[in-house]
């Protein structure tokens, strides 16, 4: 059956250039040449508020629900007067701005004051400070920083971080303690020829911010991004998109600006763009994917970015609500995924519903990078039909598939990487091979060899493969995708197990709403009772079986699976705030369940039948029972 045309947008052509590399590998390029870019992010949001000062760049909701929304002659204007501010109170390029909270006016204002002048400006995760029980990430970034001044939304909300990190100076957005500044108080500061000197200074090697990683290994590491990484990857992105231009971008955002994606990636693109910004206080999250939920329902996007963990639970409030539906699609032009491969039953269910909104498909893209790429370092600029494709590289930007064992890994060298590490130059040492590229720890490949304009593939971090005691090396990047489509809708994601065992198994982290709908449970059941519930497990066991049918290879069969009943630790760096699952991490902390996994009983584990045509079962017994 033809499928519907896809919704007509302006795009690049995908062609690719290929050299062989000094250690036999292959280096891709774009054969598209990378523009001058701007000279700065200041230079970008200047631009916009001389020919459009009026029109919208950044809304939030007020606290009567109606939109705050600044234009881009506003937000230049607080930008110049908290520049002057930092300067005034000595905030120099050695002693950045440290914020503490998530996305919000004030915060982008600050952080646009901190870059027009010079400052390296560092957005942290707030569940450092929210959500972590012993602040041992907060504070040790806090040592590695030596920040000027800490900035956060609500001193009362941040309390116990601020008292814990002791700041020289703070600023809050409302509720603060004695001594704090508060940020509405000093708009109105008129900005000087200090200014204008710091500003002028400012150059494409300039810290703009230092970004942490999420600690997935170890403490996070301070990314260096300057002024020439951000624009240069705009400028990229651009030339690739023609489409932005074509209609500025509006989009209704909550990624946190802590992380590349939603800091880099899509602020800078409506930055870059003139396009406008709904921050999203929500997420998809337990009691926050409401406020998502209805901001969508308010405000038709022409973007829409997530991760697969949002996508899973936004689809089925758009099949359920033909209200919703109709105004999520009905200006949308790009459906995005990143930080995770999108599992293949979520993107069909994606383009149905917009053939039922639009009778046409949106488009669906992805892109590749890292914090070290400022974000972007391949990006789907063509028309793909289910995930994986990870696009081609950036005009640029080099990409080399460096040979490592049985994989090639995905390396960068171009004006989006990072000059290094924060204070950490060791670390930035051990980043770069001897040609100069930035290894990633990403494996990939060519969708087609005869063929390097249909893509590279993304084929799994290197750093999570492992070898069955059979010698067989299990990729997990590939698997674990299949597993969860196989799955789905009950299974959320999955972590594989068998290093130096004969099979494969996994850990199952549920789609808890999904299992609660299965079994027509309440909100209230325990989570212990869901997870051995012979509904929710033989839906697994189905799912299980059609996986193993279609993958009966050692490496790739699943033998066994254990149901998770806690989700994933934020201070174990089991999981980030954008929902990503770190292997390593949920694999060492768990050791004990794993042990349990493979002596085979509990209520909470299915057995998959080694016979060819066996089925899956759930194993009884009591749990941690031999």
């Amino acid at each position: 059956m033809t499928k519907p045309p896809f919704i007509d947008l302006s795009f690049a052509p995908a062609r690719v250039q290929s050299r062989p590399s000094t250690d036999g590998g292959l280096v891709l390029s774009s054969a598209l040449e990378l523009e001058k870019p701007p000279s700065s992010v200041g230079a970008m949001l200047r631009l916009w508020a001389t020919t459009a000062p009026d029109r919208p760049f950044l809304a939030e909701r007020a606290p009567d629900g109606s939109w705050r929304t600044m234009t881009y002659g506003q937000v230049l204007a607080g930008v110049r007067s908290l520049g002057q501010v930092l300067l005034d109170r000595g905030i120099d390029a050695e002693h950045p701005v440290m914020l503490l909270s998530g996305n919000s006016v004030d915060h982008a204002l600050l952080h646009l004051a901190a870059l027009e002048i010079g400052v390296p400006a560092a957005p942290i995760s707030p569940a450092y400070s929210l959500v972590s029980q012993d602040l041992a990430k907060v504070r040790y970034i806090n040592d590695l920083l030596t920040p000027g001044l800490v900035f956060a939304a609500d001193g009362a909300a941040f309390e116990r971080a601020l008292e814990a990190l002791d700041p020289k100076m703070v600023m809050v957005g409302a509720n603060p303690r004695e001594g704090d500044e508060v940020l509405s108080d000093l708009l109105t500061t008129p900005p000087g020829p200090a200014l204008e000197d710091a500003a002028a200074a400012v150059g494409p090697d300039t810290v703009a911010k230092v970004l942490f990683t999420s600690g997935s290994t170890g403490m996070p590491k301070g990314v260096k991004n300057t002024q020439q990484m951000l624009c240069s990857n705009q400028q990229a992105i651009a030339q690739l998109w023609p489409f932005l231009r074509d209609r500025p971008p509006v989009i209704v955002d909550w990624l946190p600006w802590s992380h590349t994606f939603g800091g880099n990636h899509n602020f800078n693109m409506v930055l870059f763009n003139g396009g406008t910004l709904y921050i999203d206080g929500g997420k998809p999250a337990p009691g926050l994917f409401e406020t998502t939920v209805a901001n969508l329902r308010e405000v038709p996007a022409t973007m829409h970015f997530n991760v697969p963990a949002g996508f899973a639970q936004l689809v089925p409030r758009l099949q359920d609500d033909e209200e919703l539906r109709e105004v999520f699609f009905r200006d949308l032009d790009v459906l995005f995924y990143a930080a995770a491969a999108l599992p293949q039953h979520l993107w069909e269910q994606l383009e149905e519903l917009s053939i039922q909104a639009r009778g046409a498909r949106v488009r669906m893209l992805s892109a590749w990078g890292s914090t070290e790429t400022s974000p972007m370092a391949t990006s789907v600029h063509f028309s793909i039909e289910q995930a994986g494709v990870i696009g081609l590289p950036a005009p640029g930007t080099e990409i080399k598939l460096a040979p490592v064992g049985t994989k090639a890994e995905l390396r960068v060298k171009g004006p989006n990487v990072t000059p290094g590490y924060w204070r950490q130059p060791d670390l930035t040492t051990e980043a770069f091979d001897d040609d100069g590229f930035f290894k990633m720890g990403d494996a990939g490949r060519l969708a087609d060899a005869d063929e390097p304009s249909k893509g590279i593939v993304f084929d799994g971090r290197l750093a999570e493969n492992f070898k069955l005691t059979s010698g067989t090396w299990v990729h997990t990047g590939e698997l674990r995708i299949s597993v969860v489509a196989a799955c789905a809708p009950v299974v959320q994601d999955v972590v594989l197990t068998g290093h130096d065992r004969e099979e494969v198994g996994i850990l199952v982290f549920p789609n808890f709403a999904a299992c609660r709908s299965e079994v027509g449970a309440t909100s209230d059941t325990p989570t212990h009772e869901l997870v051995a519930d012979p509904v929710v497990q033989r839906a697994i066991a189905m799912g299980l079986n059609s996986h193993n049918e279609r993958n009966s290879a050692g490496s790739t069969r699943i033998g066994r699976a254990l149901l998770m009943t806690e989700p994933p630790d934020i201070d174990a760096n089991e999981i980030t705030d954008k929902g990503y699952l770190n292997q390593g991490s949920v694999l060492e902390r768990r050791a004990e369940l794993i042990e349990r996994l493979y002596r085979g009983r509990g209520p909470d584990i299915v057995i998959c039948d080694p016979s060819p045509g066996g089925s899956s079962l759930p194993r009884g017994g009591s749990v941690g029972s031999e």
